[in-house]
């Protein structure tokens, strides 16, 4: 006798493609179908309007009475009596080859440059799958991104995923725009390359990046899926999916290392809401739907190292907190899931200092494997350490002076507030084509600390003290 599941493959290998005239119900991007044969999760279907017009789309709930589908260009024309329904047996795919940087996809990974279609080199399943722990190689290898904020005190290391918290009006997609046109590996020759995810982004932010590419000259290597702000809204579920299986595919089949970039995850999440809400499910914080942790959980950890291949995946998903707010259902997952955050503070923006990093509220939690001798060198750790105590000071005399006046502080107390100034303004600060290397990075650390007593530096060794303190004092 053959097995159940035998039966039930053999089964829906003869019931795949069979058409369903009519629906039960449109409601925006969702469709509902009554009493069909047995469908797949996330099987994927092809709708066809009275027009004739066919429309793609994917099963988001299945069950023995109803089958609930979205449809990724929308609802708009489409009436109950008269849709058809297809299901395809399948899960959406897409073909996958190198020849895809340098083009420009929609959000379900069709051409939209005017370029013919991509010859793939494999068809691949968009929803993939998170990498298993226990294939992972640990992430050791220093990415430098040329920005003393980030390499100093916040390194990325190659495989981690390194979330940018920023808000709306702040230069977060400039300084996304910077990392990629600067990243390299130190002491290596890198086979970088950009895979950049715009989910309803307006169409000047997509611009922007194009053009900083082309400026650049990067922008051969670099492939674009965008699902802007007036495509339909239901897309963006897809579009980081798609991106993420392209750089997969780079980076495991072409041994290449993969910067992928997702801006804004807030409107990705925004869409999963407004289908959970459809879909009538108990919402759980601010309306957001219960799995939002392990849907968000599926997209970050496609990213990093594998063992036995030279290729990698780092990732940096761009998200705004609604009102600046970190502790947000979204800033606040992610920051569980991801190895760390750069974080932006508006007050800093405010005084013209790009990039405008938080230097307490960021951190990268895989910089201590990455960093030190051999991979940046020996002073970094110690170094960092003490910029981060230091700064830290400089936002208590802050608070102080502003309950007591400047007047009333010690003396010592107004050289951390020279300190303060000068490491936001030399250190942090710096030009949106400035390219500095981690030697330059250092020393101006330590330039930095040359403003304070050596008595005042706890967290370096006297070795290091007499190698680098004062010796560009300014």
């Amino acid at each position: 006798m053959p097995s159940d599941s035998k039966v039930y493959r053999a089964e829906k290998k003869l019931l795949t493609g069979r058409e369903y005239i009519g629906v039960n119900k449109i409601d925006g991007p969702l469709i509902f179908i009554k009493h069909t044969h047995p469908i797949g999760y996330r099987e994927l279907i092809e709708c066809i309007d009275r027009q004739g017009k066919p429309r793609l789309g994917m099963v988001l709930d299945t069950s023995e009475e109803i089958v609930v589908a979205q449809i990724f260009e929308g609802t708009s024309g489409m009436t109950m009596p008269d849709t058809r329904v297809r299901f395809m047996g399948e899960s959406l795919k897409i073909g996958v080859t190198r020849d895809m940087l340098g083009r420009i996809f929609n959000g379900l990974g069709q051409p939209v440059d005017g370029g013919p279609e991509p010859d793939s080199e494999a068809e691949i399943d968009v929803n993939g799958k998170p990498i298993n722990p226990t294939a992972r190689a640990y992430p050791k290898d220093f990415i430098q991104t040329g920005i003393s904020a980030i390499d100093g005190m916040n390194t990325l290391i190659r495989g981690q995923k390194l979330p940018i918290f920023s808000g709306n009006g702040l230069p977060h997609n400039e300084l996304a725009a910077q990392i990629a046109r600067q990243a390299k590996i130190k002491g290596a020759k890198t086979n970088f390359a950009v895979v950049f995810a715009a989910m309803g982004v307006k169409n000047d932010v997509a611009r922007f990046f194009i053009r900083s590419f082309e400026e650049s000259g990067v922008l051969s290597n670099v492939a674009l899926f965008l699902s802007l702000a007036d495509d339909p809204s239901i897309e963006r579920i897809i579009t980081p999916r798609t991106a993420l299986t392209l750089a997969e595919h780079l980076a495991f089949e072409h041994d290449m290392h993969v910067l992928v970039i997702l801006t804004d995850m807030s409107n990705y999440c925004e869409s999963l809401r407004e289908i959970s809400t459809i879909r009538g499910e108990i919402p759980s914080r601010k309306g957001y739907p219960g799995y939002l942790y392990s849907d968000l959980a599926e997209l970050y950890e496609r990213s990093g190292m594998l063992k036995g291949f030279s290729g990698s995946i780092t990732q940096i998903p761009i998200l705004t907190m609604p009102n600046d707010d970190i502790s947000h259902p979204i800033p606040d997952l992610s920051g569980y899931i991801t190895e760390g955050q750069i974080v932006f503070e508006r007050e800093m923006f405010a005084r013209s200092i790009y990039p405008p990093v938080a230097g307490l509220p960021s951190l990268s939690r895989l910089m201590k494997d990455g960093i030190g001798e051999g991979m940046t060198r020996e002073d970094h750790p110690h170094l960092a350490s003490q910029l981060f105590a230091a700064y830290s000071y400089v936002k208590d005399v802050r608070n102080l002076a502003s309950v007591i006046g400047e007047e009333e502080l010690t003396p010592l107390d107004h050289q951390y507030l020279e300190f303060g100034d000068a490491f936001e303004r030399k250190f942090v600060t710096q030009g949106q084509n400035e390219d500095r290397t981690i030697e330059q990075t250092l020393d101006l650390g330590w330039e930095m600390l040359s403003l304070l007593p050596p008595e005042e530096l706890h967290r370096v060794t006297d070795e290091e003290l007499e190698k680098y303190y004062g010796r560009n004092r300014i």
